[in-house]
């Protein structure tokens, strides 16, 4: 171990600098630095120990304030572990997703060279951090007042960030006028945000708020509470929860209180202390172990002269397990065996002496809450105790007529992993949680010291912090499912929530009844759940399977305002509405000297409003188009009086009646019926109302029809970064097709026929390509629908195929949960089958190769100045596809920007401000497995037709500027990042302003280059990277700059032939 105390902010990376390399390579070794105070870092950087082979591949970063109490840095909530170096020379940067303020870093080798050691240089990035602390100790307290303001603030907000070691507590409590009061309250170790209106404490008048856990941890929290209009919300760290929408009378604090406790304290604040409070921060020191895993174990030893008195262990513990081994220890002269382990969250002692009954005691409950737990066992003076808690009502007795003790060791979680070992044994689960104030025989056991291997022995404990996180918080069960956990892992109980699935995703009903009939279901009544997976609760609803789809009203009526209520809530509506294919309600009126709409020309006598929200006015009725101010006579021009556009309007003395279908969705439902002229004398009129009636499902129907190789629809981005369902129906005759695909940077999603018996639902998230299919017993290009539904969450993946069993991959624990998305939703075709390219040029060379692309499979892009020509060769048992322009003279040392796009067999070029000129290719649309990207000459001229090798082998010689490969620039790689970045230049490459104006800054704005086409030099020999197309790396090589990327993505290999003729998919994304 080695102590770096270097000066404030970082620990230089220098060139011949050696490094840090321990004496042991283990994973008990790391390298702490002290950055002299408190500091805001940002980012950390690594690198191997100069001119060895020894580095780290892989590491931990722990940060502390004190030097004690270190807290592990996780990305995206949960991944603890950091890419080191492949090398020792390259440097790897990590930016933090969120910073960290700490003054103690520690890392914490993982992994190394197999064939060196570990080998470190640490550069961290930040800026010091300064901040005033008030400390309180439990009896304290600080009170501040303001001067009322003279009018209410619309947005204000208080924030402060706190540490303690205590999981219950007031932190804030605000009051105003009225009695109203705003407190921030700490509760087992969650954050609570309690309203009250008045003085009153009333249940009914409190609103509650909860966020956060584990808040104890002696840790710096943030907390802010913001206050827009009547809207409140409360951050807790990097958790938000937007509260609850309060009354106008409820905004109690803003106007006359504020309070900002990290901010210097303003003269204009009074302020009154009670008790000890110090403008300083305590530091209590408690050293707590985590065991992480079945081989964690500590091994203490005990004094014997203390054998015979018997013995007193104790410890505090926290953990989300039910079950786990707490301690263990042999009786003298093995005569039996001791265990205190955790069961059914409850302490169970357990005794085994040979000749004896077995002894066993149990106590406490619910001790898998997370929250620290105390459990002392003593043996002395015949009696045996075990103790919860401190609570004597959570105590277990018993009176022995023999001595517990112990002259040999006492282990603590676990046991050794070797075989041969009896000394002990754990018939129990290993614990995995946290311990601290370990006492034997009433002395406090001194970790530090056994981390320093100078008491006892351990194995996989990470001394000196405690590693506990909640799975459960923020909760990833969705729709209402309950949450649960385990220390590794975490369950959702969708029990009563119509959802199903890992994380409560998947919606178990239908989301129209058009879907029931399909599935063979009779007439019924059904829960219709219109946006599956969506916020919108399932409804219970009348499918009649050979009509129409019935919403059942209930109305509240009047003599002269008739309004309409709906079994169903405002969003149901709606969504019903839009879902169907069609919706109709009929409405009518019969009348006896009672008008209805009287003529065009003057203001309506009756009315109603219908559409979604409260509704519009309309003026026409049943069976005429909206706005005419008609009835459905009219347009069928059979009025009983033809100066009126209403049967009723007549005023005649016979019953006569207006009725018809009101169709126009928009409109729809009717909320309300106003009728006016029935007040004369003589005046006699009915009204009818009928149900809304939907049928059809334009979802389930708005079939896509791909009738050729090349046909495909996009869509934007999928947005689905912790939970994604999709289902669609399909049919075809094709044996295999990509049915949809979406890329981001370094992530995907697809999902494809890879055979005419089998479905692969395939992503990745960050953790390596993650693969799911399922097989038919049949094959399923018989030109039939088949269903397809495919889910991915943040705990594993389903897919499931017509009425087949579905079938689930677990995601990787602790690894990427984030699916991030960035190009568009391809259907029926695979991204592949696009590009986006720019770059912008200045030469007098001609011909020359400006950009070349190349794939695994023999296939490349090739733009040259030869004219300008776009080559593209998509299927390497033919010949390439030559574009070319009809621009003349590019050679001419003016610069130039050429943009080049194609999606399918659509090619767009444009040049300068010239014309965009359009082509179509004829030979293949997907553009797989990339390979590389060369600048300049190309060396390996394999594969090429012979043409294009002479001229590749010619190099270029100019200007080349904002080179753009869909998200790759590799100039940019080159010259900004040449050290971080794996780039590596052969032959000249000089940054120059290439001719720009401020004229043509606006058609190329990255910096430019001058490329030397001089032939000598070697191929740089740097080793491929793993998705380097879609991360921005780029091995730049050859004489003038050549890049060149690897892809390790399945992609090469699953992508096939888009679904052929006579193809048809039926797509319902969500």
């Amino acid at each position: 171990r080695v102590f770096f105390f270097p000066s404030p902010l970082s620990f230089s990376l220098c060139p011949g600098a050696g490094g840090w390399s321990p004496l042991s390579s283990d994973r008990y070794q790391w390298l702490e630095v002290d950055l002299g105070g408190r500091t805001r870092i940002t980012a950390v950087a690594t690198q191997g120990r100069y001119g060895s082979s020894d580095w780290q591949t892989a590491y931990l970063l722990m940060f502390s304030d004190t030097g004690h109490n270190w807290k592990q840095y996780r990305q995206e909530g949960s991944i603890g572990a950091f890419a080191g170096n492949s090398n020792a020379d390259s440097v790897v940067q990590h930016k933090l997703q969120h910073q960290v303020i700490a003054r103690y870093v520690r890392l914490i080798p993982l992994n190394w060279n197999p064939n060196g050691r570990i080998g470190l240089r640490l550069e961290t990035y930040g800026c010091p951090y300064n901040s005033d602390v008030l400390s309180f100790n439990g009896q304290s307290s600080l009170l501040y007042r303001l001067t009322p303001r003279p009018r209410q603030m619309s947005s204000e907000s208080i924030s402060l960030k706190f540490k303690t070691l205590k999981n219950s507590g007031i932190l804030l409590h605000a009051e105003g006028q009225n009695g109203h009061s705003l407190t921030l309250e700490l509760e087992k170790g969650k954050l609570q945000l309690l309203i009250r209106k008045g003085k009153s404490f009333s249940p009914d008048i409190r609103y509650l708020v909860t966020l956060g856990s584990l808040l104890d941890d002696q840790h710096w929290h943030h907390v802010a509470v913001e206050h827009h209009s009547n809207h409140l919300k409360l951050t807790v760290d990097k958790s938000t929860d937007l509260g609850t929408n309060l009354y106008s009378d409820m905004i109690i604090f803003y106007t006359h209180f504020s309070l900002f406790i990290s901010s210097p304290v303003s003269s204009s604040l009074l302020h009154l202390s009670q008790g000890n409070v110090t403008f300083s921060c305590s530091e209590p020191v408690f050293v707590a172990m985590t065991f992480t895993g079945p081989q964690s174990f500590l091994r203490l030893p005990r004094r014997i002269d203390q054998s015979s008195l018997g013995i007193s262990v104790g410890l505090q513990f926290r953990t989300w397990n039910k079950a786990g081994l707490l301690l263990t220890f042999e009786l003298p002269n093995r005569e039996g065996r001791v265990w205190l382990y955790l069961s059914k969250a409850r302490t169970h002692l357990q005794i085994h002496k040979s000749g004896r009954a077995p002894l066993e005691l149990n106590a406490g409950s619910a001790l898998n809450d997370g929250q620290w737990h105390s459990v002392d066992l003593i043996s002395a003076g015949g009696r045996l105790t075990i103790t919860v808690d401190g609570d004597e009502g959570a105590s277990a007795h018993a009176s022995p007529s023999f001595l517990i003790t112990t002259g040999g060791h006492i282990f603590f979680g676990g046991c050794p992993t070797e075989e041969n070992s009896q000394e002990c044994l754990n018939p129990f689960k290993a614990f995995q949680g946290c311990m601290r104030l370990l006492t034997v025989d009433n002395r406090p056991l001194d970790l530090i010291k056994v981390q320093q291997r100078l008491i006892g022995n351990y194995s996989h404990l990470q001394i000196d912090m405690c590693g506990i996180i909640d799975r459960c918080s923020p909760s990833h069960c969705e729709h209402g499912g309950s949450c649960s956990q385990s220390w590794s892992t975490f369950h959702c109980n969708c029990s009563g929530t119509g959802y199903s699935g890992a994380t409560c995703h998947s919606s178990i009903y239908e989301q129209s009844c058009e879907a029931y009939k399909h599935k063979g279901n009779i007439s019924g009544y059904y829960y219709i759940d219109v946006d599956s997976s969506g916020p919108i609760k399932p409804q219970l609803l009348y499918c009649n399977m050979t009509d129409l789809t019935r919403v059942q009203p209930s109305p509240e009526v009047n003599q002269h305002v008739v309004h309409f209520e709906y079994a169903s809530d405002e969003e149901q509506l709606a969504a019903i509405i839009s879902l169907s294919e069609h919706c109709e309600q009929e409405i009518a009126y019969h009348c006896r000297k009672s008008r209805l709409l009287t003529s065009p020309e003057g203001s309506p006598l009756s009315w109603w409003v219908g559409g979604p929200g409260v509704g519009q006015m309309h003026t026409h009725w049943g069976g005429a188009p909206p706005g005419s101010q008609q009835c459905a006579c009219s347009l069928q021009d059979n009025c009983v009086d033809s100066r009126y556009h209403c049967n009723c309007d007549a005023d005649s003395n016979e019953w006569t009646n207006d009725s018809g279908l009101l169709t126009h969705k928009e409109t729809l439902p009717v909320r309300s019926l106003v009728l006016g002229d029935i007040q004369r004398h003589g005046s006699e009129s009915t009204y009818k109302v009928g149900p809304l009636r939907c049928h059809g499902d334009k979802n389930v129907w708005n079939a896509a029809f791909f009738d050729k190789e090349t046909s495909y629809l996009h869509f934007p981005t999928l947005h689905g970064e912790l939970s994604a369902d999709i289902s669609f129906l399909f049919k075809t005759t094709s044996s295999s097709g990509v049915f949809l695909e979406n890329l981001g940077i370094k992530d995907f999603i697809r999902i494809e026929l890879n055979s005419s018996n089998e479905v692969l639902f395939s992503f990745d998230v960050g953790n390596g390509p993650l693969e799911v299919s399922v097989k038919a017993g049949s094959p399923l290009n018989d030109n039939r629908w088949h269903r397809i539904q495919a889910e991915r969450n943040v705990k594993e993946a389903s897919l499931r195929l017509d009425e087949l069993p579905a079938v689930t991959q677990e995601a990787p624990a602790d690894g990427h949960i984030h699916l991030q998305l960035n190009s568009q939703l391809f259907i029926g075709v695979s991204s592949s089958a696009t590009e986006n390219v720019s770059l912008s040029f200045r030469t007098s060379q001609s011909p020359a190769l400006l950009l070349y692309v190349s794939s695994y499979h023999r296939e490349y892009f090739a733009v040259l100045l030869n004219k300008l020509e776009v080559r593209y060769r998509l299927d390497s048992s033919k010949d390439a596809e030559i574009l070319r322009s009809k621009v003349k003279n590019l050679a001419d040392r003016q610069l130039h920007v050429v943009t080049i796009s194609r999606l399918a067999d659509v090619v767009s070029v444009q040049i300068d401000q010239n014309p965009k000129e359009d082509f179509n290719l004829t030979s293949g649309v997907e553009f797989n497995g990339i390979r590389s990207l060369v600048l300049g000459r190309v060396h390996d001229s394999e594969g090429l037709d012979p043409d294009l090798a002479q001229i590749a082998s010619l190099g270029f010689t100019g200007c080349l500027s904002a080179v753009l490969f869909n998200s790759i620039s590799p100039l940019k790689a080159a010259l900004l990042h040449p050290k971080t970045s794996p780039v590596t230049v052969t032959g000249p490459l000089i940054q120059s302003i290439c001719g720009f104006t401020s004229a043509n800054l606006s058609h190329a704005t990255e910096t430019t280059h001058h490329l030397s086409g001089k032939r000598s030099g070697s191929v740089g020999t740097g080793q491929p990277l793993v998705n380097a197309i879609r991360s921005d790396s780029a091995l730049i090589g050859g004489t003038v700059a050549a890049t060149c990327f690897s892809v390790a993505l399945p992609l090469s290999s699953i992508m096939r032939q888009k679904l052929q003729k006579h193809s048809s998919v039926t797509s319902l994304v969500s």
